[in-house]
């Protein structure tokens, strides 16, 4: 197996029925996104045209990494139920693999058009739960910021049959995409996971970094784009939190300039307290938190509404 064939593995914490537990993420080389036109996204610049047997040796190599975990995370650069990315045969494969571990929970990743009764039959009977990236309740925002190429109509279709067939909903929702105010992203983190959580069962809030060869890095080279505030993130959160949803997330390159980010003496500690927030869903870790940079991002908060006319 060569570099560029070998998945990635790292060992973390995820929550599995109110506990905290061991959990093996993978992600598989695969072809990537058939989409692959959202703004913000650089995840195909991964990917690598596998076949079925590299598919399976990538599976095994994953499987050999386990210890104690609970349970197992695998992700690709697109969607798991795409048949051109991960053909049947080896989702197929997964479960068996991952019914002879003794594994518990099985999280995977998809693009609502792959979500179908025919692909989700092979699961029955599994513990699975399956993310999906709405990013946004709101149409305009998802399709002229982001250019997902879906509607929230297709989202809520697939996570109607997740729901039939007894799977659990993970809702990825995207803060801050590009032409958003920061106060604008918080406003529609807030209003989407109230608009979407009737269909959901875990939110899953996924902060904006700047990916190389995307339309996002463009704007940020050109100073017209900054990433979110971790403070904005703490916003959402404790107001997701006040509305009874359990919310997670995990701050990817916070800290770093291309990475959700404070004043960069704060960065380190605030980020560790949504982590932290994430596995416990306890709110007071996220009380209390202080640092002289909390005013001046309520300050770009406010002057934003001045600066421009709203886009939404």
């Amino acid at each position: 197996m060569t570099s560029t064939s070998k998945p990635i593995i790292w060992k973390e914490k995820e929550r599995l029925d109110g506990e905290i537990v061991g959990c093996m993420t993978v992600i598989l080389r695969t072809r990537g996104c058939r989409w692959d036109k959202c703004y913000m996204c650089g995840y195909t610049s991964d990917a690598y045209p596998a076949s079925e047997e590299e598919l399976i040796q990538q599976i095994n190599y994953a499987f050999e990494q386990l210890e104690n975990e609970q349970v197992l995370k695998i992700f690709t650069s697109g969607s798991f139920f795409d048949d051109a990315e991960v053909p049947p045969k080896i989702r197929a494969y997964i479960l068996e693999r991952f019914n002879q571990a003794g594994l518990k929970k099985l999280i995977v990743e998809s693009r609502p058009e792959y979500i179908t009764e025919d692909r989700l039959k092979e699961f029955d009977g599994a513990n699975l739960e399956v993310g999906v990236g709405l990013e946004t309740a709101n149409d305009r925002i998802r399709e002229l910021c982001i250019n997902k190429g879906f509607s929230f109509d297709d989202f809520k279709r697939a996570a109607t049959v997740l729901r039939n067939y007894g799977f659990r909903v993970k809702c990825y929702l995207l803060l801050k995409p590009p032409f958003l105010s920061e106060g604008e992203a918080i406003e529609d983190a807030i209003k989407s996971v109230i608009a979407s959580k009737q269909y959901v069962d875990v939110f899953s809030l996924n902060l904006t970094n700047v990916q190389k060869g995307t339309l996002v890095e463009r704007l940020w080279r050109a100073k017209l784009y900054r990433p979110p505030w971790l403070w904005s993130a703490v916003e959402v959160l404790r107001e997701a939190k006040e509305a009874g949803i359990e919310i997670l997330s995990d701050p990817v390159a916070a800290g770093k300039q291309r990475g959700p980010h404070n004043c960069g003496k704060c960065d380190g500690k605030v980020a560790g307290a949504i982590r932290d927030f994430s596995l416990t869903q306890n709110v007071s870790l996220l009380e209390g938190l202080n640092c002289d940079c909390i005013e001046k991002w309520k300050k770009a908060v406010e002057l934003e509404k001045y600066s421009r006319a709203p886009l939404f």
